[in-house]
């Protein structure tokens, strides 16, 4: 094995990196209280994913991952407030990227089976508490009958 550092993960980044700042950010103001929060949270979140991709490792990145699936499945789960929508984009983005490890070498596939199971659980709660009205926090009545 040669000294470089494997930059192939690389490749499954794009839609990650362009779809997870507004989204995770929106789930990061909900998890904490707003006056701890930055005030521009999207771009910080983007800015952290950009020095992630810049200088991080996949392994890196991958931690980071398992963060926002943290976050998604808080959310899926009622244990933590947040945006439900926010979470279904972050949960089928991470979902997508996670699967699409099969394609790559090394043992990024293997090392997310865990987060991957959780996520698709999460996404189908999320998907379900969509179509239901009474669930969800963007009701057109305001949650009031």
């Amino acid at each position: 094995m040669s000294g470089r550092r494997s930059l192939v993960w690389l490749g499954l980044t794009p839609e990650p990196e362009r779809e997870l700042p507004p989204s995770v950010a929106a789930l990061r103001i909900r998890a904490r209280t707003l006056a701890a929060a930055p005030l521009e949270p999207a771009a910080a979140e983007r800015r952290r994913v950009e020095r992630l991709l810049l200088h991080g490792s996949e392994r890196s990145w991958l931690r980071y991952l398992a963060e926002v699936t943290e976050l998604v499945t808080s959310v899926a789960d009622g244990s933590q407030p947040g945006d439900r929508k926010a979470a279904l984009l972050a949960g089928e983005v991470v979902l997508d990227h996670h699967r699409m490890l099969i394609g790559l070498p090394g043992p990024g596939y293997d090392r997310t089976a865990d987060d991957r199971r959780t996520l698709e659980a999460a996404v189908r709660t999320l998907r379900t508490a969509g179509l239901d009205p009474a669930r969800s926090t963007g009701s057109p009545d305001g949650g009031q009958r």
